[in-house]
């Protein structure tokens, strides 16, 4: 390598001695004589210390260096040294010398007359101007000798290497450009690709999750309002053990499939599952994939969608329930093309028909009984209206006759065109049986023969439309639940049947006999108002059916009450006049039994008056209009407060008070007494608490309980729950039972009265000395008072029996360790006597009248005193 650089060197210096010789042969001295006629001349040019001519550099032929203005001197590294002196000046020797390159040197360069070189060393290339001076006493100089250098670039900096260059700088610059522009593009279309994602998204609702699996979070986009929280599942997001928010069938299912993707078993993970939001379950799809894993192949990022598919789901299942209706419902369907050829049909056409799917597909639609001209009407009533509906027969493949309820209907397509015809049918033919059965039973009494309520209300009311006179007798049996209570439902139905038998033959021919339900019977005497012949047949009637009856090896004697109408004078429509035949026949009940009773106005009063006190006692219980009021009970040794007793009103807001005696048996024979007496109680209780508490009363309050209340399975239980409920303790409550209602079952009664007694309750028997009590159940009643019925104190003081009698109850009662209490005192003679006798307490109008509760309060704060 060495012997090749000097071998270079070497070819380097011959051939800038060529070009310099040849330089200094072709130029010429020119004298230029300043203050004198000579001037500095350029003798010789030097290159690595070798002369060299400037032919030698100059390959252009350019003058010779004595007489050239320009020397182009190639890209050299060697120095190089411009000889130069001033031959023709006279004393050549004497002279000084100073040099400069201008564009390199900044200042002169000064030498002897012995030395007449200008060395340089790293000229760079580019355009220089040399410049040399003599002067004989270094002040003043002259014989200026100048010349051009013009230095040549390396090749690297030759015209056409910086062409080359600039090329390849525009080539470069352009494709920075186009680099740039490209990238700027590129992120343009990112951005707007980016913006159509979201955009997409947006618009189509799901949520894209990205999910960082090494620190376990999870950035959502395009989150929705109604599912604040990404779905729990345990793996992606919440810890095992936290609640979570997806539906507990779907959760184990989710996390086996999102595992089997993770584990690489899966390339895509997809569920569906049920998650938890403010307005319910939601439906979504979940999809995603692990798109990052580490050299140890385990996942660390994976991104997905959430899509709320909570309607396709929905409506999947609306489908799925719809095609599994129509194929399991019992009734046919038969789905038609639009040129009424059956192209499906479900379960139940084979079960009705016989015709299985594969006999039907492809069959026109078709009624075999029918012409081909019926079903063509059909048809086009089918496409004029869409839909037709109608009874037919048809004929099943065993070629048996059945009867369907059919419908066709016409679907329509979404330019309005008819595309498909659906038909559905019933087998309807045990229902026509049936409905003929029906008919014919429908007018007859099932029980009696005897033609039923249907037909007498169809008959009835056509007489009536006619303007025919008639009479109509309604009449049942006394006492008629008593036989079916004591002997039985099949005795009670025997005994209708011969009461029927015996009845028909009373009437005229022309006259019909009905059975409205029950033991409710009704005579219908045609083209009569002759009241002689209507209570000769009443008359009969009763006759017949108060003689004995054999029924099942015995005799039963009924009665019979009768109510009678005659029409027009009674009413002039069908229901009038029932109505009125009940108000007359219900007349005749009350007057004892087994009589006839015809309606007048009086009669119909009192019915309407019944009718409007049973609504308006209703009405009370609705609204709570029953009113609770309050009688004091005192002690007839003192004339102090011991005790009280509740008694219900019903005061009608714009009607008035209802006197007890009319509601209260109205309540017992409606079954509204137990509401009643519930809500009396219960602000009996309530009452009765504020008082304790606030140390107002003293003693019990006794509220009465009604036949109808005494007979409930569940009355102590009912009456303990009031208690806790309105916060009452039990021995501040005295429950009066009338003596008639203990007697009519005493061993339970008994034992009803032992349940409440052990619940710290007090009882005592009202109304004593009106029934039929016996001395040996007496004793055996869970009791601590008597009461005294009104019945007796009235006449204390007139009639020595009722006097005695009330000594008798008063010492009977002390001897059996009772208290004894006197109702309805309303003077001081009777007070007076009821003390002598040793009667304890006392209550009536002598002390106080029921009071309300605010009232009641006034009244006993007030010392006590007989007005």
């Amino acid at each position: 390598m060495a012997n090749f650089q000097r071998i270079l060197n070497s070819l380097r210096a011959f051939a800038m001695t060529i070009v310099i010789v040849c330089a200094f042969s072709a130029a010429q001295v020119e004298a230029q004589v300043q203050a004198a006629d000579w001037q500095v001349e350029l003798i010789n040019l030097r290159l690595a210390n070798q002369p060299v001519s400037a032919q030698q550099l100059d390959t252009r032929n350019r003058p010779q260096l004595y007489n050239t203005r320009t020397l182009y001197l190639p890209n050299i590294n060697d120095p190089f040294s411009i000889e130069f002196g001033a031959p023709y000046a006279p004393n050549a020797r004497l002279l000084y010398y100073r040099y400069q390159m201008q564009g390199f040197d900044k200042d002169w360069v000064y030498t002897d007359s012995e030395y007449r070189r200008a060395t340089y060393t790293n000229l760079s290339f580019g355009h220089y101007t040399f410049k040399v001076e003599a002067s004989y006493d270094g002040k003043t100089w002259g014989g200026t000798r100048t010349i051009e250098l013009q230095v040549a670039a390396p090749t690297w900096l030759s015209p056409w290497a910086i062409a080359l260059y600039t090329v390849l700088v525009l080539v470069i610059l352009t494709a920075v450009f186009f680099m740039i522009r490209a990238r700027h593009l590129a992120i343009k279309q990112l951005r707007n690709s980016e913006e159509r994602l979201k955009l997409s998204l947006w618009g189509s609702g799901d949520q894209l999750w990205d999910w960082d699996i090494p620190n376990g979070t999870i950035h959502r986009h395009n989150s929705w309002r109604h599912l604040n929280e990404f779905p729990i599942d345990h793996i992606r997001s919440g810890k095992r053990g936290t609640p979570t928010n997806i539906h507990p069938l779907d959760l184990r299912k989710l996390q086996q499939a999102l595992r089997r993707h993770l584990d690489g078993a899966n390339n895509y993970f997809e569920m569906t599952y049920r998650v938890k939001t403010e307005n319910g379950w939601m439906s979504i799809l979940d999809r995603g994939k692990v798109v990052e894993r580490d050299e140890h192949h385990q996942p660390t990022r994976m991104t997905g969608t959430l899509k709320d598919i909570t309607p396709l789901v929905e409506a999947e299942e609306r489908l799925k329930m719809l095609a599994t209706s129509i194929t399991n419902i019992s009734d046919g369907v038969c789905i038609y093309d639009a040129e009424f050829n059956v192209i499906e049909t479900n379960a139940s056409v084979a079960k009705i028909t016989g015709f299985s799917r594969e006999d039907m597909i492809g069959r026109p639609l078709q009624l075999q009984l029918y012409s081909p001209e019926y079903v063509e009407q059909i048809k086009r009533l089918l496409q004029q209206h869409g839909s037709w509906h109608g009874e037919v027969e048809d004929l099943r493949k065993d070629g048996s006759l059945y009867q369907m309820e059919l419908t066709l209907d016409a679907i329509r397509d979404d330019s309005e065109r008819i595309s498909h015809y659906v038909a559905t049918f019933a087998d309807i033919t045990e229902r026509k049986t049936a409905e003929r059965e029906l008919r014919r039973l429908s007018n007859t009494d099932t029980l009696t023969g005897l033609p039923n309520r249907s037909y007498f209300q169809v008959s009835h009311a056509n007489l009536v439309r006619k303007r025919i006179q008639h009479a109509l007798l309604l009449f049942d049996l006394d006492d008629f639940k008593k036989i079916n209570d004591s002997l039985g439902h099949d005795i009670g139905d025997q005994l209708l049947l011969h009461v029927a038998e015996r009845i028909a033959e009373v009437g005229r021919p022309q006259d019909t006999f009905f059975r409205l339900g029950g033991d409710e019977f009704v005579l219908m005497l045609e083209d009569t108002s002759d009241l002689s012949a209507i209570t000769d047949v009443a008359t009969k009637i009763l006759t017949t059916v108060g003689e004995a009856f054999h029924v099942d090896n015995q005799d039963i004697v009924i009665g019979s009450s009768i109510g009678i109408v005659v029409y027009p004078n009674d009413g002039t429509s069908s229901q009038e006049l029932l109505q009125n035949a009940d108000t007359a026949m219900y007349h005749a009940k009350n007057r004892g039994g087994h009589n006839y009773q015809f309606f007048n106005d009086s009669m119909n009063k009192n019915a309407v008056r019944r009718l409007q006190v049973e609504n308006q006692l209703r009405l009370a219980l609705r609204n709570k209009h029953i009113q609770v009021m309050y009688q004091p009970k005192v002690s007839l040794r003192n004339y102090e407060f011991v005790g009280l007793e509740a008694l219900v009103r019903l005061n009608i807001p714009g009607t008035g008070v209802i006197n007890p005696s009319e509601f209260i048996p109205l309540a017992e024979e409606t079954g509204l007494i137990i509401e009643m007496g519930e809500q009396v109680l219960r602000q009996t209780c309530r009452d009765m608490r504020q008082w304790v508490e606030q140390g107002t009363v003293q003693g019990r309050v006794a509220v009465n309980l009604s036949a109808k209340q005494f007979v409930q399975p569940d009355l102590t239980k009912r009456i303990m729950a009031i208690l806790n409920e309105e916060k009452l303790a039990p021995e501040y409550l005295e429950l009066e039972i009338t003596e008639g209602v203990v007697m009519e079952d005493p061993e339970r009664a008994i034992e009803i009265m032992t349940e409440l007694n052990q619940c710290g309750i007090h009882l005592a028997l009202d109304d004593f000395g009106t029934g039929y009590s016996s001395l040996a159940y007496l004793k055996r009643f869970p009791i601590q008072t008597l009461k005294i019925d009104k019945a007796f104190v009235d006449d204390i003081n007139g009639a020595d029996r009722d006097r005695n009698m009330v000594a008798s109850i008063v010492a009977m009662a002390h001897n059996m360790g009772l208290d004894v209490v006197a109702e309805g005192v309303v003077n001081t003679a009777q007070a007076s006597t009821l003390s002598r006798l040793s009667c304890e307490f006392a209550q009536g109008y002598l002390f106080a009248e029921p009071l309300s509760s605010e009232a009641f309060v006034q009244h006993i704060s007030v010392p006590a005193s007989i007005h």
